[in-house]
């Protein structure tokens, strides 16, 4: 019984060992020698091994003749895929024949547009850095980024030469300046024999023949010298750099002119520089003229582009930009909420600011002169001084006589006058900070802008009264009386009435002139209407006047009287104003009111109160009356019979004329 449970257990285990992955069978083969019947077992595997040799020798048996023939078929194959693969050999090869001409093609067309520019333009660079030809070699290097290299962009070598390209620029201009700053240190190596040339010379010759043995030398240098500034100059003006060449070589010029003007002790020339600074000093004088002629154009440039209107300003920033130009200052305007006026025009304080940069372009020229501070500061006052009564003067009173400026022109040129005159002194003490010179030091030169704002402000008060007196008579040019005419009218005539309102408009204006300058044109003006006025009446044209005209003119002058009673201009004391048609006045009620008796009767006597009416006057309008009674029954209110009012008439003529006759006996 137990021999067969071996036996089955045996044929298990075998089972498992041919069904169970090799790596796995461990523990099956444990299990066999853990038993008793391990002998038995080899017996058991032997068999079984010989079972399975005998069946593969049966399957190969069965398939031997199927592996032959399979062997056999393939060495067939093999020779005919030798001479597939000789064939196919042949087709790869033309094909790799051809691309290799292609791209050999290709290569000769790249190449063709590189050679003739990128890399002979690349070879010229280096050929005119070595020589040296510093320009072809900058435009070389432009044509060489512009045109050559972005054909072969996509080349490395290219990107790498474009890389150097700015490299090569600043080699360049370093090299040039280089040659420039060696080159001007070595001016020196020439200057001894230059100087002993010009020594020998002057010796033997004379100092018209100096220059005769110098000239060869000077010549070589010049020529070397402009080559090598030349290269220099070019190089940075095409690099961008012409400021900095600019700047240093103006340094190098003002350090050769400093050597000229101040030479060394050592130079042992044995000439004296005395002149050159005599010279220096007649050339400050022409300087200042230019600087004056400069600045003339300067000012009427200002005076041109002014609209001749106060300066608004709406923010503190605009006021205090002003105010820092211009040194103005008033506590109630600055109260005074924005936006707000300054009471002078926008010339003030750029004519200010220029007279400031002349004082600066004169002291500029003062350097290096050897001068002492007071006697820099006497030349800049007197140049200011020049700039002051000379061209800004002329300026001025170009601006105040030039064609077609108004009255409020002139009125604002006043106003900027006065506040130009009142900064002179702060124009002192601006002199005296920039040389150090007190400006109550004694003999120091006074500025004289006060009496050239003076002389302003006193030509634009005469043109205002001049242009006022001009514009009366274009009205008064408008005037068109009926002399004839039976009655007035029941007003003054429009013309009249347009003109009043004219000159109220006009000193309106005036609130900012000072008071004197205002009552005297407002007075002058009414002075010029009221003479107008009787030249038009006693006009050689007007050979009759009636009483109706005569009343009409009467109501004009009625229109005047009520205007200057009004005060048009504040500061006259009671009927001043008036005083400038009195003339008018007593005439008009003489004929009016037909007083002659009391004119006759007083005239000659301070009391009289027809004073101001000239007997040749009241003789000429009595005539022109007359004449018109006879044509006209004008007085007949005053007397019923005709006669006997002409014979009243041809009285007070003939009174007339004796009263004149007795004067001039």
């Amino acid at each position: 019984m137990a021999s067969v449970e071996a036996a089955a257990e045996h044929e298990r285990i075998l089972r498992e060992i041919e069904s169970t992955d090799t790596n796995c069978i461990g523990p099956t083969l444990r299990s066999v020698y853990d038993g008793q019947e391990h002998g038995l077992f080899m017996d058991k595997l032997e068999g079984r091994i010989r079972n399975h040799d005998r069946e593969i020798e049966k399957m190969c048996n069965h398939h031997f003749q199927g592996f032959v023939d399979s062997i056999t078929e393939l060495l067939k194959v093999r020779g005919e895929a030798q001479k597939l693969k000789v064939c196919t050999m042949g087709h790869d090869c033309s094909r790799w024949c051809r691309l290799q001409q292609c791209n050999i093609a290709a290569t000769i067309d790249k190449l063709s547009h590189c050679l003739p520019g990128t890399l002979w333009e690349g070879a010229g660079h280096q050929h005119e850095c070595l020589n040296p030809r510093y320009y072809p070699a900058l435009r070389t290097l432009e044509q060489l980024e512009h045109t050559c290299l972005p054909r072969a962009s996509h080349y490395r070598f290219c990107t790498i030469m474009a890389e150097n390209i700015l490299v090569l620029r600043t080699q360049i201009r370093d090299i040039a300046m280089s040659d420039l700053k060696d080159f001007l240190e070595s001016i020196r190596k020439h200057s001894d024999k230059i100087g002993e040339t010009a020594m020998k010379q002057v010796s033997l010759q004379g100092f018209a023949q100096c220059f005769v043995g110098v000239r060869t030398i000077l010549s070589n240098v010049l020529k070397v010298f402009v080559l090598v500034l030349l290269n220099a100059l070019v190089c940075c003006c095409f690099q961008g750099a012409r400021d900095t060449f600019e700047s240093y070589y103006r340094k190098q010029r003002r350090k050769q002119a400093r050597l000229v003007l101040q030479p060394h002790s050592n130079m042992g020339y044995g000439f004296l520089v005395n002149q050159l600074f005599d010279m220096l000093l007649e050339m400050r004088e022409q300087y200042g003229e230019i600087l004056l002629k400069k600045w003339s154009g300067t000012f009427r440039q200002i005076l041109d582009q002014d609209n001749y209107s106060p300066i608004p300003v709406s923010m503190e920033e605009e006021y205090r930009c002003i105010v820092g130009q211009f040194p103005f200052q008033d506590p109630e305007l600055e109260k005074l909420p924005y936006p707000k006026k300054l009471p002078f025009s926008a010339f003030v304080p750029k004519v200010y600011v220029q007279v400031k940069e002349f004082i600066y372009a004169c002291l500029k020229f003062s350097e290096d002169l050897h001068l002492s501070s007071t006697e820099i500061d006497d030349m800049i006052r007197k140049s200011t001084n020049l700039l002051l009564t000379r061209t800004l003067s002329n300026c001025l009173q170009y601006a105040i006589k030039k064609k077609n400026v108004g009255l409020a022109e002139l009125v604002q040129i006043i106003i900027n006058t006065t506040h130009l005159e009142q900064s002179c002194h702060f124009l002192e003490g601006f002199i005296s900070n920039i040389t150090n010179i007190p400006p109550d030091t004694i003999n120091a030169t006074k500025l004289y802008g006060m009496a050239t704002f003076k002389d302003a402000r006193h030509t634009a008060e005469e043109e205002i009264y001049t242009n006022l007196n001009q514009k009366i008579d274009q009205f008064l040019q408008l005037a068109d009386y009926d002399w004839i005419a039976p009655q007035a009218g029941s007003q003054a005539s429009d013309y009249l009435s347009d003109l009043i309102a004219f000159l109220c408009s006009t000193f309106a204006v005036f609130t900012n002139l000072p008071g004197k300058v205002a009552q005297t044109a407002c007075m002058s003006a009414c002075k010029h209407l009221s003479t107008s006025l009787l030249q038009l009446l006693l006009e050689a044209d007007v050979r009759q006047v009636s009483m109706g005209a005569l009343q009409q003119f009467n109501l004009d002058v009625k229109e005047c009287e009520r205007f200057a009673r009004a005060g048009p201009v504040p500061g006259f004391q009671g009927d001043t104003l008036l005083l400038a048609f009195i003339d008018l006045r007593q005439l008009l009620d003489l004929f009016t009111q037909w007083d002659w008796s009391t004119y006759l009767a007083d005239y000659g006597r301070p009391t009289c109160k027809y004073l101001r009416v000239n007997p040749h006057t009241a003789l000429a309008l009595l005539e022109k009356m007359k004449d018109t009674s006879r044509k006209n029954n004008v007085f007949a209110q005053f007397r019923k019979n005709e006669r006997d009012k002409q014979k009243l008439i041809d009285t007070v003529v003939k009174q007339l004329r004796n009263l004149i006759s007795t004067q001039q006996s």
